[in-house]
């Protein structure tokens, strides 16, 4: 069953869609100096391990410890990016995670929250070309971003055709700074039940990175979609390694 309006989602294919961004679209967001530490203390010691029964996490090695990293999940439940932030945060990897939000979801003291902790937005529909530079700066200023590149929340348990956004941002962005080196992650998160709850068992997978530069040779149309199957190729691979049966 697919959730198109989760609070932390990839976009679809923005090439002939994109548009001058819409008043609530936001471009801007931040790591709050205060209210990220504290966030991440109650997540790590408190909400987590009090709500989840157990949680196995595999591959953390494959996390860089800087230059530009784009973490692409599997998106199982609105659980995902606090346990994406246990399991590859600041405690990990002395990080902070810049997440793709909807722009919808950016608004009063939710959204505040949301971009105080990193969050950044795009109109999913039509996305702006601010909201798109901003992803591409984000890249350039060597920062480790989340994009759930299915698209949206699904309980089935499988892979599912991916968005080509990743790709396209990537490869934009190495091109402009051949030397960036960018790295997409895929990663597995799977629980023992279609919609958590108390004691509910996790098992997140990390799998080895795709590099982008790998894919800068010839039109940008045939290298997306390339990087885009291997990337599936590989999430598929990662969520093949844990069983459904925690």
């Amino acid at each position: 069953m697919k959730e198109p309006h989760s609070a932390s989602t990839s976009f679809a294919d923005q090439s002939p869609n994109i548009c001058l961004d819409p008043p609530f679209s936001h471009t801007r967001s931040w790591i709050s100096p205060w209210l990220t530490p504290l966030a991440y203390w109650l997540g790590y010691h408190l909400v987590i391990p009090l709500f989840f029964g157990s949680i196995h996490v595999e591959g953390q090695e494959h996390i860089p410890i800087r230059g530009p990293v784009i973490l692409a999940p599997t998106h199982r439940s609105r659980w995902d990016p606090l346990l994406l932030a246990y399991a590859a945060g600041r405690y990990i990897t002395g990080r902070d995670l810049r997440f793709m939000v909807m722009s919808s979801e950016c608004r009063g003291i939710q959204g505040w929250f949301i971009l105080s902790m990193g969050g950044f937005a795009v109109n999913l529909q039509r996305p702006g070309i601010k909201s798109l530079r901003h992803v591409i700066d984000l890249m350039l200023g060597g920062e480790m971003l989340v994009i759930y590149p299915e698209g949206g929340i699904f309980r089935d348990g499988k892979i599912h055709p991916l968005k080509s956004g990743i790709a396209r941002l990537s490869i934009n962005a190495q091109s402009l700074d051949p030397n960036l080196d960018i790295k997409i992650i895929p990663v597995s998160i799977n629980y023992d039940r279609p919609y958590p709850n108390w004691g509910t068992k996790v098992k997140i997978c990390i799998g080895e990175p795709v590099k982008v530069a790998d894919y800068m040779h010839g039109c940008l149309k045939q290298n997306s979609q390339y990087l885009t199957r291997d990337l599936r190729s590989k999430l598929q691979e990662v969520a093949d390694s844990q069983p459904v049966s925690l």
